[in-house]
């Protein structure tokens, strides 16, 4: 049992759980608490770091998932010391990276990596997207309306960020999903497989729910400060807007993506 904070895996796992540079280079990232560890794939799991009162009180089901990789007992205090959260579950693992080409996300095969993709052809494209929180519910919402897939902007926020994998609530195994160094790049590729392109933008012209989705089709989604920007909504097809009353200029990130995948979602279904 581990029971030292000066510990060097306590010390690293701590650090990976701030620190997005160290994420990447160790090519790893944390997830905590039971119902993310009962989601992520077991072979992607490095280790595992459970307090001995958690572990007693585990499921046969859970206790032999856990028993099947490296897993080590920590203390309480330790265990503080290394969760991101305020109230600990008790359970930490850190999980293997995935990283996916453009290209295999767009293609039409059943399967890419862990997740099994959706029959839809609508894709989110996210520029410069800040907030954890908006990032994890747009992934937990993008699974849930049938998304085939998600591409972000090399500015978005680390998907990885503590913040957002525990927002997900486990999509993150199951949505695919990657970066691009060049957005302007990717919505030539995807119009070049026959993908039509809406930027939700304030200069729309059409409300949104006036066009035909039925079709393959991504929605670029922008920074929640700043929106989409120009080079970008200028390669879109076309410009849409969401109508507001009162005085709000702007709807968050994540309420507008949730609109605009729920509309595809309709039109498709019915």
């Amino acid at each position: 049992m581990i029971s030292s904070t000066s510990n060097q895996q306590v010390k690293n796992i701590a650090a990976l759980q701030k620190k997005a540079a160290l994420r990447n280079k160790e090519n790893c990232f944390i997830i905590e608490g039971i119902k993310l560890f009962s989601e992520v794939p077991s072979h992607r799991i490095i280790k595992s770091y459970v307090t001995d009162t958690f572990f007693e009180n585990l499921s046969a089901d859970m206790k032999k998932k856990v028993e099947t990789s490296p897993y080590e007992l920590v203390s309480d205090e330790v265990f503080k010391k290394m969760s991101d959260t305020v109230t600990p579950q008790g359970i930490l693992t850190v999980v293997r990276r995935t990283v996916l080409p453009v290209t295999e996300i767009i293609r039409d095969e059943e399967k890419t990596g862990d997740t099994v993709k959706s029959k839809s052809r609508l894709f989110l494209l996210l520029e410069d997207i800040n907030d954890p929180g908006n990032l994890g519910t747009i992934l937990r919402t993008s699974e849930a309306a049938g998304v085939r897939g998600i591409i972000m902007s090399r500015n978005t926020v680390d998907i990885y960020n503590p913040k957002v994998v525990r927002s997900t609530m486990g999509a993150i195994f199951r949505m695919p999903f990657t970066y691009t160094e060049s957005m302007e790049e990717t919505i030539e590729l995807l119009k070049s497989n026959g993908i039509r392109i809406y930027a939700a933008h304030l200069k729309g012209k059409e409300e949104y729910y006036r066009k035909d989705y039925r079709q393959p089709t991504a929605f670029i989604i922008g920074n929640e400060s700043n929106g989409i920007s120009e080079a970008v909504a200028q390669q879109a097809d076309e410009l849409i807007k969401i109508p507001m009353l009162g005085r709000v200029e702007s709807l968050n990130a994540a309420c507008a993506a949730t609109i605009l995948m729920y509309e595809v979602m309709r039109q498709n279904i019915v």
